[in-house]
């Protein structure tokens, strides 16, 4: 073969091999790539003939992808993109029954052990959390962690998965963690489109992962497009690895090493692969593999042709560099395999992945030919004694013709009939209702389960404890509190680890941890760069290795670096693996009230749509935020705790119990009762309203006050319903802009909890503006909530009830 360009470090040569088994190795890797190539070649074509929905496939990469999978071992992970079925194929993380069936989007968790049919296809994950939400043992298996398609999108939580392996290396006290890592030996695999990183969540990772020095490998597969779009309108200099040779680590300090390689070059592929992670494995350096002159034979997807923005020179090109072909090539070249031999291997490859096709098809159509059996059988018989024959007869036939039918045709059906029927109440037609209901319970499970794991170890059973204070307890600032409660349990669980920004050698900014890098090590605290995309996903793949991360953001307004990775991949893990996988992060920030438009957010709206799959915990002052990490860190769920920013200098007792009394998740809680008016809100809220509630007593007003304590879940036990049940009356306040956190607790209250029957005056909200709050007290006072506007909201909902008693202020 044409000589590849690689990187001058000396080779690292496996144990001799025999020819016959070198043969054996070089024959079986050439039958998975043609296997694979085969697999993208017929998706596509069940694609288009209305099988499956959509496929993308990792046609023209399967060279570089039986190398990469002769390097990886059990305990390794993966993060990558949806090329990489080639690769999951050689290490038997997944195979080709399992790839049909997440093509056809099966629910069934054991033909789709990746997402159960909720990701696309090549969207791959193994599971690792069982029915009882136990972790199985890491290092005895391959692990794969959840794709998800924005195709930079995995690169946060590939710098965490390889930092797991950094503190398992360095930290003795995780020793007893032995399901998880064997010494910190593991290497975070990563791919990603040359196309993608341009993206900024690339160069954040790239960078953080070159300042940790963590085991990471990133390949990036370059097929000179992203899409439509040429590298020369992607890239500098047209090339990635030479955009990034400043990163190449030398006599001046830390850093990469980087390799070049052509992805149709087996051997060379093969050896760059195997030097490259043994470095990377041995001395924990991260390594850059830029793999050149791939193709894309059929193109980006499903959803169109290459032949439209790629010239024919281009097109000849890629025929001719077809990685399997020159891989076939070189074998006949290289007296590995005959013609005849290889012609043989191809033929019995192609007739074995169209019988894995034909299986996986059948087993997801015969259980719903046996759903659409039960709906015709119940149709026919509510036809006998119905006087609408016609109607019916039009839905049993549309049933029995439908091409390629779903579950979805097969309920519409159902449905139909109950609507044409409703004034038909037979035997017969209530067994269809019956048939309905307990189809709609089991898609319910296949379709809208597991946002969070519902294990028995989630954090909504963790068993409360109350605070309890000595007679003599200290009164403390609030961050002295949260101080007193993360020593206790970084002292209770070895496991735990916190990082952010200013948070190790200060103590962060607010000095919650103040004093506890200097006596838990810099291993456990520590700080980070300003990059809060990859603190997040630093903390994701800690959590997902078994470790207990609280990854810090310094204020809820730099929430917004992170959402990305935050809303597709922390909050949607458990959803997308069906359970398989779950990361119980604790990301832990500040907000509310202080000054300055990137100072005082409170976008509650914002993350309560983005973040659904994560508790969201807004306490009102720092005992309750104690108590919310205590349980937090007993659980296993991912959450996010938003301190009042304003509240770290108040006083508050210290409990005796700092680190082991418990808030429950989803618990309102009544912080004042009432009669006249129920009024909900939270956060630093609280103490503007309860001001105001003082006030409002000698005007004659006396109302019952509500903290929900956590937005997701909200109030579980229906207290602000049952407050109306007295009150009949509602105001929800928050710092929001309207229509934000507001609309969503109405939405909670007045609809799921029934409050609408209990109002007798109209609901209101009271919310900032609909800017963001500018600078200074003053900016502060005309923007958001203030006690006036409290007092006078509520006063003013009191006078529209009862004029006479309350007249009007002004």
């Amino acid at each position: 073969m044409p000589e590849t360009v690689l990187n001058t470090a000396a080779a690292n040569h496996s144990a001799e091999l025999s020819f016959d088994d070198f043969k054996e190795i070089v024959i079986n890797d050439y039958r998975v790539g043609f296997e694979s190539r085969q697999a993208s070649l017929l998706g596509r074509r069940e694609v288009l003939t209305g099988k499956a929905k959509f496929g993308i496939f990792g046609d023209g990469k399967e060279v570089a992808q039986l190398a990469m999978a002769k390097a990886f071992k059990k305990g390794d992970w993966r993060a990558g993109y949806y090329r990489d079925q080639t690769f999951m194929f050689a290490t038997g993380m997944s195979n080709l029954k399992e790839f049909f069936a997440q093509l056809y989007a099966n629910p069934d968790i054991e033909k789709d052990p990746a997402s159960g049919g909720r990701q696309m296809n090549c969207h791959y994950a193994t599971r690792y959390v069982d029915a009882d939400g136990n972790w199985t043992s890491q290092t005895d298996t391959m692990n794969c962690s959840a794709d998800i398609s924005t195709t930079g999108g995995h690169m946060p939580r590939l710098l965490g998965l390889a930092y797991a392996s950094k503190l398992y290396r360095q930290n003795k006290e995780l020793e007893y963690l032995k399901q998880f890592s064997i010494n910190g030996n593991e290497v975070a695999f990563g791919t990603i489109g040359n196309g993608s990183t341009s993206e900024g969540l690339f160069f954040e990772a790239f960078n953080a992962a070159g300042v940790l020095q963590v085991p990471m490998a990133i390949a990036v597969w370059d097929d000179a497009y992203a899409i439509s779009v040429p590298a020369k309108l992607q890239t500098t200099k047209e090339d990635i690895s030479e955009v990034l040779r400043g990163f190449q680590r030398d006599e001046k300090g830390n850093g990469y090493e980087i390799f070049k390689v052509r992805g149709w070059d087996y051997a060379a592929l093969c050896e760059t692969y195997e030097r490259a992670i043994k470095l990377c494995r041995e001395e924990h350096v991260p390594v850059l593999i830029h793999v050149v002159e791939m193709t894309q034979p059929q193109g980006h997807s499903t959803s169109g042709s290459h032949e439209r923005y790629k010239s024919k020179e281009r097109l000849t090109w890629e025929e001719e560099h077809d990685c399997l072909l020159q891989m076939r090539k070189w074998m006949i070249q290289s007296a590995i395999i005959t013609t005849e031999d290889i012609d043989a291997l191809e033929a019995e490859a192609k007739k074995h992945v169209r019988n894995c096709q034909k299986e996986a098809w059948a087993e997801l159509e015969s259980e719903i030919k046996a759903e659409i059996v039960q709906v015709l059988q119940l149709t026919e018989t509510i036809l006998q004694s119905s006087q609408h024959r016609d109607e019916l007869q039009q839905v049993i036939t549309s049933l029995q013709t439908c091409v390629d039918p779903g579950r979805r045709d097969t309920v519409a059906a159902a449905r139909k009939v109950l609507r044409v029927t409703v004034k038909e109440p037979t035997a017969a037609r209530q067994a269809l209702v019956n048939w309905l209901s307990q189809e709609n319970e089991k898609n319910k499970e296949r379709f809208n389960s597991k946002l969070f794991t519902n294990t028995p170890k989630s954090p909504l059973y963790v068993p409360v404890i109350e605070a309890q204070y000595q007679e003599d307890a200290r009164l403390l600032d609030g961050r002295e509190v949260l101080n007193a409660c993360f020593d206790a349990n970084f002292e209770r669980d070895k496991s735990i680890v916190a990082f952010g920004e200013d948070v190790g050698a200060i103590g962060d900014v607010n000095q919650g941890f103040a004093g506890l890098q200097s006596k838990y090590s810099d291993l456990r605290i520590t700080d980070t760069g300003i990059r809060e995309a990859t603190i997040i996903g630093q903390g994701m793949g800690l959590a997902m290795r078994g470790l207990r991360p609280i990854a810090e953001i310094q204020y809820l307004d730099y929430l917004l670096y992170s959402i990305t990775v935050l809303s597709d991949d922390v909050a949607s893990l458990s959803y997308r693996t069906a359970g398989g996988q779950r990361a119980p992060l604790i990301v832990r920030t500040r907000g509310h009230r202080l000054e300055g438009i990137w100072h005082s957010g409170s976008p509650l709206g914002l993350i309560l749509n983005a973040l659904r799959g994560m508790h969201i915990c807004v306490p009102r002052n720092m005992t309750q935020a104690a108590g919310m990490y205590n349980t937090l860190l007993r659980g296993d769920e991912p959450a996010l705790v938003i301190e009042s920013l304003n509240g770290y200098r108040l006083k508050e007792k210290l409990p005796a119990n700092v680190g082991e009394f418990t808030v429950p998740l989803g618990k309102a809680e009544i912080v004042k009762h009432g009669t006249d008016i129920t009024v909900v809100s939270y956060g630093s809220m609280l103490r503007v309203v309860m001001e105001a509630a003082e006030e409002l007593e000698h005007l004659g007003i006396n109302m019952e006050v509500i903290d929900p304590q956590t937005l997701y879940p909200f109030d579980l036990d229906n207290t602000c319903g049952k407050s109306l049940q007295k009150t009949n009356k509602l105001l929800v306040i928050d710092e929001d802009l309207p229509g934000g956190g507001s609309a969503y607790i109405l939405q909670k209250i007045i609809e799921a909890q029934n409050g609408y029957y209990l109002l007798d005056a109209q609901p209101k909200t009271l919310s900032a503006a609909e800017h963001r709050p500018p600078y200074g007290s003053d900016g502060d006072y005309f923007s958001k909530p203030s006690v006036d506007d409290v007092i006078e909201a509520v006063y003013k909902m009191m006078n529209e009830a009862n004029p006479g008693k309350y007249p009007t202020l002004f």
